[in-house]
């Protein structure tokens, strides 16, 4: 089951990552990506959305 990866900073500066496996929350967070943006990700390279970052981890 892939992983979808997603690092980003909280105000008060505090590192999260947040590894979200589940397939319906998947799916409805790659329709904020572009389409160069998709293929990086099920490439498996880091993208960059506003300030986070995000990782699509295969199976």
């Amino acid at each position: 089951m892939p992983v979808l990866v997603r690092r980003y900073k909280l105000v008060s500066g505090l590192a999260q990552e947040e590894r979200i496996d589940d397939e319906d929350r998947i799916e409805r967070y790659m329709r904020f990506f572009d389409r160069e943006q998709l293929a990086k990700l099920k490439a498996g390279q880091k993208v960059f959305l506003e300030k986070d970052e995000w990782q699509l981890i295969p199976d």
